[in-house]
């Protein structure tokens, strides 16, 4: 069976978004729109398998709300919602709860890494998010999924989440006349220059809202100032930039702010190096400066703006969650027919 092409992609609603989510994800993300139908979601469901303060949850909600409209995804042409206004995403998430196997979820290397040394008292949805992650994806049947290097594993889940249930309902999706299969196996769309974005601290170390130190990453809402001390303070060694991509190899904060000078400049690693290679740490900071006042100050600008009236980004939300339904609905009446289940 063909299915058509659709992206889906969502981001956690967890506060302090930064240069790793703009570059990693929301940037991908407007390039897309104009290629594919595309449905972006702000994963909420997920952001609670770890304790969220439920009087700030709402303003975080809008924040990567806010950040989609003002990096320039069009609510017009994409579907735009958060995840717990539409009740099929948690309803599929149930079904693939019993058809994933626990083999499959003992070997998710993020539960390891969140979870830590204490994984006995981490919450069963931090466990199982993977399963939901699986039905955000399949709910819309979707064809692609933009992701990053560490979510690559969870998205293979899903694909084998989709095969196995192609396979065990194999004979009812025939007679209900769906065809061969009924979900897609979604492929991964890992493009471009910084798909991961390092710490400015400490290059062997992803981008990450919770670093203690708010040095460690640039925030979409830093100002011109805020921007500048950070990259003039952001980790480097003592030797110049090397003359091509091999000597990147071994200086990881060198390759972290040349990939991000590359992501934001819309080239790759080598046309910066050509640029800048030999050059002191002092010349290229400051020209990553300039360059991220330029990308960024606009987004931080408008996102401000955009949450100074919260009714206009709820109704956003709204209008997208009732296209969601629609879809979602379709898709969960079909999984019960195959299913067996009475409706």
């Amino acid at each position: 069976m063909k299915f058509k092409e659709l992206i889906f992609s969502g981001v956690q609603p967890t506060g302090n978004l930064h240069l790793g989510n703009y570059l990693g994800a929301i940037k991908r993300f407007v390039e897309l729109q104009d290629r594919f139908d595309c449905i972006y979601c702000v994963v909420d469901l997920h952001a609670i398998t770890v304790w969220q303060e439920p009087s700030e949850l709402p303003h975080a909600i809008r924040e990567v709300t806010a950040a989609f409209l003002a990096c320039g995804i069009d609510p017009r042409k994409n579907t735009v919602f958060n995840q717990s206004q539409v009740a099929e995403h948690a309803e599929l998430a149930w079904i693939f709860n019993c058809v994933a196997r626990l083999g499959w979820l003992n070997r998710m290397t993020q539960f390891k890494e969140k979870a830590g040394k204490d994984r006995e008292n981490a919450s069963i949805g931090l466990y199982a998010y993977p399963t939901l992650m699986a039905a955000d994806i399949l709910v819309y049947r979707a064809t692609h999924v933009p992701v990053g290097e560490d979510q690559k594993q969870h998205l293979e889940l899903s694909r084998d989440i989709a095969q196995k249930f192609n396979n065990d309902f194999s004979q009812s999706i025939r007679d209900k006349g769906f065809g061969d299969a009924f979900f897609p196996l979604p492929e991964p769309l890992i493009t471009g220059e910084a798909t991961r974005v390092m710490s400015l601290r400490d290059g062997s170390k992803k981008m990450s809202k919770s670093d203690a130190s708010d040095f460690s990453r640039i925030n979409l809402t830093d100002d011109a100032d805020a921007i500048a001390q950070k990259i003039r303070r952001a980790k480097t060694d003592p030797e110049p930039l090397p003359s091509d991509e091999k000597g990147l190899a071994s200086r990881p904060e060198a390759d972290n702010l040349v990939g991000i000078y590359a992501a934001l400049a819309d080239t790759d690693r080598a046309g910066v190096l050509k640029q800048f290679g030999n050059a002191q740490f002092s010349t290229f900071k400051a020209a990553l400066t300039d360059l991220a006042v330029a990308k960024l100050g606009p987004i931080g600008a408008e996102m401000k703006r955009l949450l100074h009236d919260p009714a206009a980004i709820d109704a956003v939300l709204a209008d997208g969650a009732e296209r969601a339904r629609k879809l979602a609905g379709q898709t969960m009446n079909a999984v019960k027919d195959v299913v067996g289940f009475v409706r």
